[in-house]
C-alpha cells in the first residue's frame, strides 16, 4: 500500500461520502481522479485486504435482535458448518478461536424467535449445536484502523 491506498483507507473507514460521486470526493480529498480512486479501492477489495463495504446500522435500535454465537465444530465438519452460517444474510461476522467453541459469529434479525429459527436451521443442517448469547448489556465502541505509522 502507498500513501494514497492509506488515505483512501483512513476516509472510508467511517468518513465515506454520502454523494452521488463518493470516489469523486474522495479523490478530491486525496490528490487523485474520481476513477483512480475507485480503481484503488476495487484493487484493495480483490486483495482482501478490504473485505467488505456497506453502512452499519445499529440493530437494537431499527427494533431487531443480535447476538454471538458459538460452536464447537470439527474440523472434518468446518467448510460445510462456515459456508451454512454464511448462507444466511443475517450473519454480520464470523471468525474462528482456538478454543472447545472455534467458530463464533455475530447474527442479526427482525427478533428473538427469528434468531432461533435461524440458527436451529444451520443446526438441523449442519449437525452442529450452537450457542445462542445474546447481550444483556451492550457496550459499543468505535474502531478505525489508522493508516499512519
Amino acid at each position: 500500500m502507498d500513501s494514497y491506498d492509506k488515505e483512501i483507507l483512513n476516509i472510508i473507514q467511517s468518513y465515506f461520502p454520502l454523494t452521488s460521486r463518493p470516489y469523486q470526493e474522495i479523490g478530491d480529498q486525496v490528490g487523485l481522479t474520481e476513477g483512480e480512486t475507485l480503481a484503488r479501492v476495487r484493487a484493495l477489495k480483490e486483495s482482501g485486504l478490504i473485505r467488505r463495504m456497506g453502512a452499519n446500522f445499529q440493530s437494537k435500535k431499527l427494533g431487531w435482535q443480535s447476538t454471538l454465537c458459538a460452536a464447537s465444530v470439527p474440523e472434518e465438519k468446518m467448510d460445510e458448518f462456515v459456508a451454512e452460517v454464511n448462507r444466511h444474510d443475517g450473519v454480520t461476522h464470523n471468525y474462528l478461536r482456538e478454543n472447545e467453541f472455534n467458530v463464533w459469529f455475530a447474527l442479526i434479525a427482525p427478533d428473538m424467535d427469528a434468531v432461533e429459527a435461524i440458527l436451529s436451521e444451520i443446526s438441523e443442517k449442519t449437525g452442529i449445536k450452537i450457542l445462542n448469547l445474546p447481550a444483556e448489556k451492550m457496550f459499543k465502541i468505535k474502531v478505525d484502523f489508522r493508516m499512519e505509522k
